[in-house]
C-alpha cells in the first residue's frame, strides 16, 4: 500500500488488519485506528514560518524545552536499541522469517507516532504480525502471562541498551540548542524543560547531552512522572508556569510535534516547532514559528516573536 505524506489522515483500524493484511516493519498497511494525525508536506512550509504581527504584545521571560525530539532527536536511537534488542534474543516475526525482526526508518517514522510507549509497541506489531519465536520461548507465547513475560524482557533489555547508546559519548543534541539555552540564561530568562518522558530518563539525556551544570542550573524541571495526565494535556506546561512564577502569556515553549504543540497551546503558551524527520509532515498551523532546527535561531529571534504574536480570541 502505498502511502503519502500530502494532506492525509492515518485512519486504518486494527479491526481490518487480520491474516490478509499483516504488515512488514516497511509498512503501514493495518496501522491501529487511533486518534487521528493530519499530516501535511513540509513543502507547504517556508524554511521559517512565522505569525502575522498584531498589536497584541508579550514579553519572552521563559524558555520551555520539550526533550525528546528537540534537545535529543532521540526516535532513530530508541529504534536502533529495539533492534539491537530484537536481535540480542533473535525475535522472528512472523516466527517463519530467516533473520530477526527489524524496524526501518520508514516503519518505525510513522509507527512510533500512532502507538506509544515501548510494551504497547511490541504488543501491538506482535498482535498484528503473529507473535515471534526467540530465544526467549523457543515457540510463539500462547497465553497471557508468557506473552507479557517476552515484551518485559525486551523491554527491560532495550531501556538498557538506550542508556548505553545516551551514554557512548557518540550523542549530541541537536543543533543551536545548549547555544540558545546559554544565550537565555545570560539575558536573564527562567529556562524549563517538560517532557512527557519518565524522569529516569530524561535526567540521562540532559546530564549527558546539555551536561550536569546546565541541567542543575534549570529553573524548573518536569518529566512524565510529575502530571496525571500526557500530553496533548496541557498539564505540565500549566505546572511549569506555576513553578516558575511566570505567566503562561509570558513562556514560550520549543516542541517537535503536534502533541506537543496543542499541549502547548493548551495551556495558553506560545510555541515555535524544531521538526524532526518523523514529525516533519505534522501540520503546525498553529505554532508561531517552524524551524527544522535551531542552529540559525537566536533569543532575539524568539523575543520579536512573541512581541508580535496574533493572540488568538
Amino acid at each position: 500500500m502505498a502511502v503519502s505524506c500530502n494532506h492525509y489522515s492515518i485512519l486504518l483500524s486494527s479491526s481490518t488488519a487480520g491474516s490478509s493484511s499483516r504488515c512488514s516493519s516497511s509498512s503501514l498497511l493495518g496501522f491501529p485506528r487511533l486518534q487521528t494525525l493530519r499530516f501535511k508536506s513540509r513543502s507547504v512550509y517556508p524554511k521559517t514560518r512565522v505569525a502575522h504581527v498584531s498589536a497584541s504584545s508579550r514579553s519572552l521571560e521563559a524558555l520551555v524545552f520539550d526533550c525528546d525530539g528537540v534537545i535529543l532527536e532521540s526516535e532513530n536511537l530508541h529504534r536502533q536499541a529495539y533492534n539491537d534488542a530484537f536481535s540480542h534474543f533473535d525475535v522472528r516475526c512472523p516466527p517463519s522469517s530467516s533473520e530477526s525482526l527489524n524496524w526501518s526508518l520508514e516503519f518505525y517514522d510513522k509507527f512510533q507516532n500512532l502507538v506509544g510507549g515501548g510494551k504497547p509497541k511490541m504488543r501491538w506489531y506482535f498482535r498484528e504480525n503473529g507473535w515471534p519465536t526467540s530465544t526467549i520461548f523457543d515457540s510463539p507465547p500462547e497465553n497471557d502471562d508468557d506473552r507479557a513475560k517476552l515484551i518485559d524482557t525486551l523491554q527491560d533489555w532495550k531501556t538498557e541498551r538506550y542508556k548505553e547508546i545516551i551514554k557512548s559519548g557518540s550523542v549530541e543534541a541537536r543543533p543551536g540548542v545548549v547555544r540558545l539555552m546559554d544565550e537565555a540564561r545570560a539575558a536573564g530568562k527562567k529556562l524549563a524543560v517538560c517532557s512527557a518522558a519518565t524522569k529516569s530518563s530524561v535526567i540521562l539525556c540532559l546530564e549527558n547531552l546539555i551536561e550536569i551544570e546546565r541541567f542543575q542550573g534549570l529553573d524548573c524541571f518536569l518529566a512524565g512522572d510529575d502530571v496525571k495526565e500526557k500530553k496533548p494535556d496541557p498539564s505540565i506546561y500549566i505546572t511549569a508556569a506555576e513553578k516558575l512564577g511566570v505567566s503562561v502569556n509570558d513562556c514560550l515553549v520549543i516542541e517537535d510535534s503536534v502533541i506537543g504543540l496543542q499541549a502547548a497551546t493548551k495551556a495558553g503558551m506560545s510555541c515555535v516547532i524544531t521538526y524532526t524527520s518523523s514529525t516533519s509532515d505534522q501540520d503546525f498551523k498553529d505554532a508561531i514559528a517552524v524551524y527544522p532546527d535551531l542552529s540559525n535561531v537566536r533569543l532575539k529571534d524568539l523575543e520579536t516573536l512573541l512581541q508580535t504574536i496574533v493572540t488568538a480570541a
